[in-house]
């Protein structure tokens, strides 16, 4: 498979960027787009998901277990793509190290799929002014801006105010206590915002931020991601 062969080679020529070629396979890409047909059909879509938090189901149940037993503040979770495979190795590089080309095939990927409802404002996850100026960029950011100028909707801002330790070893419910009040909204928001990052993992950080969105004046929150990671994946 294409795919398998890309992640075997990494992605060096992803980050050289080569413009009308697919960026997994190196043939030539579908007219516009950096990939090519039988590259994009290889991905891992999510094509099977809970309704609101996003990970994968079975038996085309509307909700899992977790959402049910105990629902989080957002109410949906659009997530088109899970994270593994080609998809996890996009966001390492786009995430880590700035990659333009990734950037853009990510930002491209999500318009493939896109929610039914954007809402009425798009609000990227914040990070900490701490890890802000370690890293120097904030990947959801950028995806909101880009996602914002293209369908002509309104950014809106929140803070982080919890510099909480990394989330990688933490299982749910620690993640949820390593996130509680790490978010404050300082202006009123619209009726219904979409919460944008790249990826959800256990929707903890999702949770949290729009808990602090509905406190600020939302009356429904969502999620828009690139991707999820399916329960116990890395």
């Amino acid at each position: 498979m294409y795919l398998k062969r890309w992640l075997q080679w990494g992605s060096r020529w992803l980050k050289r960027g080569t413009p009308g070629y697919c960026a997994f396979c190196l043939a030539p890409a579908a007219e516009g787009r950096g990939w090519c047909h039988r590259c994009i059909a290889e991905l891992p879509w999510n094509l099977q998901s809970c309704k609101q938090c996003g990970d994968p189901v079975t038996n085309a149940q509307a909700l899992c277990g977790h959402c049910l037993v105990e629902p989080p503040a957002f109410s949906t979770t659009h997530a088109g793509l899970l994270y593994q495979d080609a998809i996890k190795a996009l966001v390492h590089d786009f995430k880590f190290h700035a990659s333009p080309r990734a950037g853009m095939l990510l930002f491209e990927l999500m318009l493939l799929t896109p929610p039914v409802s954007k809402g009425d404002a798009l609000l990227p996850v914040p990070m900490h002014p701490v890890n802000a100026r370690t890293r120097g960029f904030n990947q959801s950011h950028w995806l909101a801006q880009q996602l914002a100028r293209n369908f002509a909707m309104p950014l809106v801002s929140a803070k982080r105010v919890k510099n909480s330790p990394s989330q990688r070893t933490l299982n749910r419910s620690e993640r949820a206590a390593n996130l509680a009040g790490a978010f404050v909204v300082e202006t009123k928001l619209p009726r219904h915002v979409v919460i944008v990052d790249d990826v959800v993992t256990t929707g903890s950080t999702g949770h949290a931020l729009a808990s602090a969105a509905l406190k600020a004046g939302a009356e429904r929150v969502d999620i828009w991601a690139v991707a999820r990671t399916p329960l116990g994946k890395d």
